[in-house]
């Protein structure tokens, strides 16, 4: 992915090293960096000349006339609270940064008829080994991304995902449909360090080139929900729980640092729909009303 390089002024330099003394990770800096420059852009000067006011102005801004994305709105908040309150040491701005209330959907996830339909699709052996991890792991596309070789574990049957979302390492399983067909992909390719190395092959793959062969995929496989990473993610903790797993393993396989955020699952699963009686049913009602 190819990203303009903004000059590194006092100011950029100094946030950087504040997130890098914290342990941020590479995409958290960049995002970070990334819309606080889009703050002082929208000015026309440097985010320490701007206030409470501006802030509002901003959000306003991105609701109103931009119309961006919730996930895109909470981005801008976090990265100015961490200006403000790390960076410029001025945390008495944090109460006028509005922090917006998470809207509640539910998760679109894909059968496993469909699943099978989508991962038999590409004739191109890398991109099924694409398709096939997110399936069978159940990883974030960053996380994908940033597998090693040398993290299959075929001894313990694991896949070892290093400094996932918050910094954390985990294991999650290797499934045994998975691994032959990752030693194939091996022993056409060679990749090495990456496991899906990208353009040059020094680097991994990038995000944006694993949401274009999800894409691509589900339009060759004519499936009517539209593909990305985050989609086969869902359908695997689904699918979990619809087959009797329970929720604290599937946090964990998940790396979800909160069980609130796993449980939504339930919400989507027939499985918990079914097990669970409607009031209806204990009522002396005859059947033929």
């Amino acid at each position: 992915m190819q990203t303009r390089r903004l000059p590194m002024t006092p100011l950029r330099q100094r946030m950087l090293e504040d997130m890098q003394l914290r342990n941020y990770s590479p995409l958290t800096m960049h995002c970070y960096l990334r819309c606080v420059a889009e703050f002082a852009r929208h000015f026309g000067t440097s985010p320490a000349h701007l206030g409470p006011e501006q802030v509002r102005t901003y959000q306003l801004f991105l609701l109103q006339d931009k119309q961006a994305s919730w996930t895109s709105v909470v981005q801008t908040v976090c990265a100015l609270r961490f200006f403000y309150r790390i960076t410029l040491g001025r945390p008495e701005i944090l109460e006028y940064i509005a922090s917006p209330q998470r809207p509640f959907t539910l998760p679109i996830i894909l059968s496993p008829a469909e699943v099978a339909t989508l991962l038999t699709t590409p004739r191109n052996l890398k991109q099924r080994a694409i398709l096939t991890t997110l399936s069978a792991a159940g990883l974030r596309v960053s996380e994908l991304c940033q597998l090693q070789v040398t993290d299959i574990d075929s001894a313990r049957m694991v896949l070892r995902v290093r400094q996932g979302k918050g910094q954390h390492d985990r294991s999650v399983m290797l499934s045994p449909k998975l691994l032959p067909l990752l030693r194939h992909y091996w022993q056409q390719h060679k990749p090495r360090p990456w496991l899906f190395p990208g353009t040059p092959g020094t680097r991994p793959i990038t995000a944006r080139m694993v949401h274009r062969i999800c894409r691509d995929a589900g339009q060759a496989a004519h499936l009517p929900k539209a593909i990305h990473p985050h989609l086969l993610r869902h359908s695997f903790a689904t699918h979990l729980l619809e087959a009797g797993v329970d929720l604290r393993r599937i946090q964990l396989l998940l790396g979800h640092r909160s069980l609130r955020t796993t449980s939504r699952y339930l919400h989507v699963t027939p499985h918990a729909l079914h097990a669970t009686p409607s009031p209806l049913d204990a009522l002396p009602l005859d059947e033929s009303l």
